[in-house]
């Protein structure tokens, strides 16, 4: 797997109404980057979004969030990946995964869109071979309560699981860039084992 990150995605809807809501998971991925690198976002209209340049395991990095909303993500990210000529291999796209449970994260490449509307409007755009991180949000239960699950705020324990996931997610791309996608993947992936002693 190449190491030859050049940009990270964060999907969200604009707007302070959706600041804290579920679907905005991947701004809040890269609201962490550029925070932890004490760099701001700055409006970039050509890129239809937000922009901010940071260091990441000693490499320059794009971060982005599209000023769109959700279903027209594509456009931003279609802009950006002609105007610095960026592969999909080359872009990670972090979005709110209802398929996995608040607290957890996944590095996946490639793949079907799963019906999340950020990802299938970038699929329009650059196929399916993509980086993506996987930002688990948990799922209502029942597919008809999906839409207001994902434009909802997260309990307060699904929000400090979700947040804390964010903190090993950056570490794991960190430790792609330096180590390898193998590495990271391990990171992330493999459960910790219980301490000793622990009771199941």
């Amino acid at each position: 797997m190449t190491s030859e990150l050049h940009a990270i995605i964060g999907l969200g809807n604009p707007g302070s109404e959706y600041e804290r809501t579920r679907h905005n998971a991947g701004f809040w991925f890269v609201d962490q980057l550029a925070d932890a690198a004490r760099v701001p976002f700055r409006s970039e209209s050509k890129f239809h979004g937000q922009l901010a340049r940071i260091k990441l395991g000693g490499r320059d990095v794009l971060l982005l969030k599209p000023g769109t909303f959700m279903n027209r993500s594509g456009q931003a990210v279609q802009a950006l990946a002609q105007f610095y000529k960026l592969a999909p291999g080359a872009m990670l796209v972090a979005h709110d995964e209802l398929d996995l449970p608040a607290g957890t994260v996944r590095l996946k490449l490639g793949g079907g869109h799963g019906g999340h509307n950020g990802l299938r409007d970038i699929h329009k755009v650059l196929g399916e071979g993509y980086l993506r991180l996987r930002i688990g949000i948990g799922h209502p239960g029942d597919k008809n309560l999906v839409l207001n699950y994902v434009l909802g705020r997260p309990s307060r324990d699904d929000d400090e699981a979700i947040r804390a996931s964010l903190i090993d997610a950056a570490n794991a791309v960190e430790t792609w860039l330096t180590r390898g996608w193998e590495r990271a993947l391990t990171q992330l992936h493999t459960k910790p084992a219980p301490p000793a002693g622990a009771t199941k």
